[in-house]
């Protein structure tokens, strides 16, 4: 294979992943470099997806929209036929939906640690603009 076919993988990934990544478009950007299809599959409704990527900016190849996560795997390798098909989840339901659907399990811990991404602890994500914990406020 030659240098250049590495990107030849569709990304995946859990919506509950993403919420755990500080910059999720910084993170579709850079997965963009070295995958040929990026996006989000979830069991929450639709809405719940958008509003996310719209929010954070993320510009998705693919989401699940209305339908669940193993049927939108499904779908999704279906459609894009790359050599590697790749699911970044959480939780163990993420990894048996990936074995199920024949995609490649990376739990995000993993994937951040070797992309150089960086995770959130999800308790701190309901304010944003937090107390006043922030000393670097201008």
């Amino acid at each position: 294979m030659d240098a250049g076919g590495s990107s030849d993988m569709t990304l995946a990934f859990e919506l509950d992943a993403l919420r755990s990544l500080a910059d999720p478009n910084a993170v579709f950007n850079d997965a963009r470099g070295w995958t040929e299809y990026v996006g989000v599959v979830s069991e929450k409704p639709t809405y719940v997806v958008t509003n996310f990527t719209r929010k954070h900016r993320v510009r998705q190849d693919f989401f699940s929209g209305p339908r669940g996560v193993t049927e939108s795997l499904e779908n999704v390798k279906r459609q894009f036929d790359t050599d590697r098909h790749v699911f970044v989840g959480t939780t163990d339901e993420d990894r048996a939906v990936a074995e199920e659907t024949g995609w490649e399990f990376l739990p995000l811990a993993q994937a951040a640690e070797s992309a150089g991404w960086t995770t959130t602890d999800p308790d701190e994500e309901s304010d944003p603009l937090g107390d006043d914990t922030r000393d670097d406020w201008p």
